[in-house]
């Protein structure tokens, strides 16, 4: 039973350790008012994590008017640890595909149908700087460490929709001083959260199971160990 215990325990502390993955966020009439919050890493060459990259945008779906979703939109430079950059731009898709989008604020250049680099590649629509004028960067927009940048944008679809899906958000960093020779950069979701009714992480859920399991174990092992008391005679 020990090992039971130990191997439960060993395999809480992996679960634990294991980064939670950012599901796609699914839209509808009954979203109104919610926020979602995706936080972001940075790389290059496809998968070399750059280390002191982040940011964290927030978008709050403000109304659906037809075939129109409107956002309220947050996003925060979080790089640190002696980096510093300059998010130009954030990018995602959508499902179904997006006819055409517009901006207001820190990010109002809308572009559909763009590219990023470092092995991105295409995405569905981005949104940059007021001086950038591709998904690829470029001008002085965007916001430096510790600053925010917020505005409005909406996405227009060509009939009204049941449901809207946004998936692969990604940001783009530019401006990087104090990573070595890298002096740009993406960064990928690593998490998301929201504001309306969550359905706990897929790793959460295992860990309250294991966590029932050993529970239970440790009762039957309790109860296994009392003594057997002696039948009473008359």
């Amino acid at each position: 039973m020990r090992h039971a215990f130990v191997s439960v325990a060993a395999g809480l502390g992996l679960l634990a350790a294991t980064p939670a993955v950012a599901e796609p966020i699914l839209l509808d009439d009954s979203n109104v008012g919610d926020s979602y919050t995706i936080d972001f890493d940075g790389f290059v060459d496809g998968n070399v994590t750059v280390d002191g990259l982040g940011a964290k945008l927030t978008l709050t779906l403000s109304s659906i008017v037809g075939n129109v979703y409107n956002f309220a939109y947050s996003l925060t430079n979080t790089t640190d640890s002696g980096v510093t950059s300059r998010v130009s731009g954030f990018a995602f898709d959508t499902d179904p595909a997006i006819s055409s989008a517009s901006s207001t604020g820190t990010y109002d250049n809308a572009i559909v149908g763009g590219t990023y680099p470092n092995q991105v590649g295409s995405v569905d629509v981005c949104f940059q700087g007021s001086n950038s004028q591709s998904c690829s960067g470029g001008g002085s927009g965007g916001v430096f460490n510790g600053d925010t940048g917020t505005g409005t944008l909406s996405l227009n679809f060509g009939s009204a929709l049941s449901s809207l899906t946004l998936d692969d958000f990604f940001v783009r960093y530019q401006s990087i001083t104090g990573a070595g020779d890298i002096g740009s950069a993406s960064g990928r979701q690593i998490t998301s959260t929201s504001s309306g009714s969550d359905v706990p992480e897929p790793n959460m859920m295992i860990l309250f199971g294991l966590a029932a399991l050993m529970i239970f174990a440790g009762t039957r092992r309790r109860r296994s160990a009392r003594p057997m008391e002696e039948p009473a005679y008359a």
